[in-house]
């Protein structure tokens, strides 16, 4: 692992060569310099021919997510599952991925697990990127001699996880582009069509109807005060951020206000059904304590409501209720989920029955965002109709009574 130490800083060179069976060989190494290169081929037997520097992207990304850390998991399992050693198989992922800051994550653990850490307390030490529920999972890979299991449990997880979150944020995403389009043709009109209309209106000479008027007041204010506006908007929208990023009541309350919206908000409890589910089934499966896991299903709902009751039902089952009851009295899981969780329970197998309830749910949540853009799609062209549609009218009304004017 020594020559990993400085791979991210090292320039890729494209290189061309002849091994020593005569035929042409090509690849990617990295090094300081050219002459290095050349070097480090023909110590592998290879006679160098055309070497280049490899071409930098114009914008490096300097950013992991949480689909790079589902594929390195992923690539992890499959690796240890192969039998390829815990150390080769970081070094591996590490030279195949593109991401620098990605590298330099792996590069990191591999040196710790080099020098005698476990790979969990490797891992812990970048909590931006491994959370404790992972962290947790691997050091009960550790511990009991089944990492290759575990990291394949951990990689479903993930991958789930990821697929569930790209789900939400459609949903999500979809209203929100709607609202901003029927904001920006309103706005558009208002600045550059409703003027038009007003210059024709002042030769009248005559009192506009009411509706007209209420139009050319918001256009009025929109033309002189959009700076003002606009601003206001972007500032309340940056305050809201760092406020709730700062403040927790303020997520909490954030968190339990989506869950009462239209559509949406049905869709965001089937999700943390989902997540609690999903999550409560893989540690439970691991091995992880009933405790341990609640807490880190709490934790992974990604909704405060939740959390809370989560954390409630922890409490309970500690002083030895069953789990289902436990559920059923902070009034919140769906009665199916409570029935098949008290099944799971008396059958001994509540980890493969939980992990039907996540199945069932993240089907509902791929099946709600699905039903909800096809319902949006002629929402968008209402909204959209009405507001253009309303400001025409408004526009064409004074034409309209043209002849009473004129009369």
């Amino acid at each position: 692992m020594a020559t990993q130490k400085n791979a991210p800083t090292l320039v890729e060179f494209r290189w061309q060569g002849i091994n020593k069976r005569g035929r042409k060989v090509q690849g990617i190494m990295r090094g300081d310099t050219l002459k290095q290169i050349r070097a480090q081929l023909r110590q592998q037997g290879i006679s160098p021919g055309k070497i280049t520097r490899k071409r930098q992207p114009l914008f490096k990304r300097n950013k992991v997510t949480g689909k790079e850390i589902a594929s390195l998991t992923r690539q992890m399992a499959t690796m240890l599952a192969a039998g390829v050693p815990l150390l080769q198989s970081l070094d591996m992922i590490a030279r195949g991925t593109d991401n620098e800051k990605l590298r330099s994550l792996i590069v990191a653990v591999a040196q710790d697990v080099s020098s005698g850490s476990q790979l969990a307390e490797s891992l812990r030490k970048h909590p931006n990127y491994f959370d404790d529920l992972y962290c947790d999972l691997v050091h009960a890979g550790e511990q009991s001699g089944s990492l290759e299991s575990i990291y394949d449990r951990i990689a479903t997880y993930r991958e789930k996880a990821e697929e569930l979150k790209a789900k939400i944020k459609k949903a999500l995403v979809y209203p929100s582009a709607v609202i901003l389009v029927a904001i920006g043709v309103t706005c558009i009109l208002l600045l550059f069509v409703v003027p038009q209309f007003q210059a024709i209106f002042d030769d009248f000479g005559a009192e506009l109807p009411a509706f007209t008027q209420f139009v050319l007041k918001i256009s009025s204010g929109l033309q002189n005060y959009y700076l003002h506006i606009f601003g206001s908007i972007i500032a309340g929208i940056f305050l809201f951020r760092h406020l709730h990023r700062k403040s927790r009541k303020l997520r909490d309350r954030v968190d339990r206000l989506v869950l009462k919206l239209p559509v949406v908000g049905a869709i965001l409890h089937k999700a943390a059904v989902a997540r609690f589910s999903r999550t409560l089934a893989t540690t439970f499966a691991a091995g992880v304590p009933l405790m341990d896991a609640l807490e880190s299903a709490a934790g992974a709902s990604g909704n405060a409501q939740y959390r809370d009751a989560i954390l409630m039902i922890r409490e309970e089952v500690s002083s030895g209720m069953q789990m289902n009851t436990a559920m059923q009295n902070v009034n919140l899981f769906p009665e199916m989920v409570i029935q098949m969780i008290r099944i799971g329970e008396e059958a001994g197998a509540v980890d493969s029955m939980l992990s039907k309830v996540a199945s069932i749910y993240e089907r509902e949540v791929d099946d709600a965002v699905d039903n909800l853009t096809s319902l949006l799609e002629p929402m968008i062209m209402v909204v959209i109709g009405v507001l253009v549609g309303g400001l025409i009218i408004s526009m064409y009304l004074p034409i309209f009574e043209l002849g009473n004017v004129v009369r």
